[in-house]
């Protein structure tokens, strides 16, 4: 008979410094039946064994590995599978172990170690994920979905900023505006490769040569305003976030800036007006969960108000 099991289940109680008894009592045994299972007479019922298992922090599995061994809880036993797999569903079961270590007030200093590993690798794992997910779609190119090609390459960029990427984007974004240049799309991404990096002194120039010759583009007039704002020139944003609207779209990005700005420039009254604004068109067109956000916006200004008053 394998007796691995059998020799699992003494080594884990040693290891946890449990007696037969401490373990009869937890499981609701008689000692007698701990032994017999340690020294591979009987075997527990199936029933039994994710409660073994929890107890001497380890999975079923590792209970019939030869080279297992008894973690001090349970949580990092799951950070041990997430470190070999990557898998989401496995960091979703570690962090709920963590989660419950927290509120227990049991989470160690070598816990909260591993409690951010596992996010660590979380993040890695998205990461490739994304790029993943961003590269097939400029696989396709502008054909399938135009809309959605350009919003990839901006988002992709944007990631590529986090990473530390800003001047691989400019330089390569660069090359693809000398080329299409007739492209006000073109001209709009390098503007967001400026500000990803915080060059807004080199976006404000980039955007007036835009501007001079796309002057009908709402777009390039909400990249405008957000370069003005960051640079502190908050009438000329103002007045290209509604150029922007003077021109016409279904987007409210122009809405979405000058409501945030108001905020920073404390005019709370102002940026209300805007937040309801938003909230209640979102609402007029089915956007529900999106009117929200405005929605809680717009009390948080009414609250400043109040305070000021």
């Amino acid at each position: 008979m394998n007796t691995v099991f059998s020799r699992n289940l003494k080594k884990f109680r040693l290891q946890k410094n449990y007696t037969q008894e401490q373990v009869a009592d937890i499981l609701g045994v008689s000692a007698h039946t701990v032994s017999r299972w340690e020294c591979n007479t009987t075997l527990p019922d199936v029933t039994v064994l994710p409660a073994l298992a929890r107890l001497y922090c380890v999975s079923i599995d590792d209970l019939y590995k030869e080279s297992s061994i008894a973690y001090e809880n349970y949580a990092q036993r799951l950070t041990s599978i997430f470190e070999l797999t990557h898998s989401p569903e496995d960091f979703i079961r570690a962090d709920s172990e963590f989660k419950k270590l927290l509120r227990s007030n049991k989470l160690k200093t070598y816990d909260m170690w591993n409690y951010g590993l596992i996010h660590q690798l979380m993040i890695d794992y998205c990461i490739d994920k994304a790029f993943f997910w961003f590269n097939k779609v400029l696989e396709q190119g502008k054909t399938p979905d135009e809309f959605a090609y350009y919003k990839t390459r901006i988002q992709k960029m944007k990631l590529c900023s986090l990473l530390g990427k800003d001047e691989e984007n400019i330089k390569e974004q660069l090359s693809k505006t000398e080329s299409h240049s007739s492209d006000v799309n073109e001209w709009c991404l390098l503007l967001a490769a400026y500000m990803f990096a915080n060059r807004y002194e080199d976006a404000y120039k980039k955007f007036k040569y835009a501007a001079s010759v796309f002057p009908n583009e709402w777009e390039l007039y909400i990249h405008g305003g957000d370069i003005c704002k960051k640079l502190k020139k908050y009438d000329e944003a103002f007045e290209y976030w509604d150029k922007a609207e003077a021109i016409g779209t279904d987007f409210m990005d122009g809405k979405y800036s000058k409501a945030y700005c108001y905020e920073e420039l404390e005019q709370y009254e102002n940026a209300y007006n805007i937040w309801f604004e938003i909230g209640e068109e979102l609402k007029l067109k089915g956007y529900d969960i999106e009117a929200e956000m405005p929605k809680k916006q717009a009390e948080l200004c009414l609250k400043q108000l109040k305070k000021s008053n």
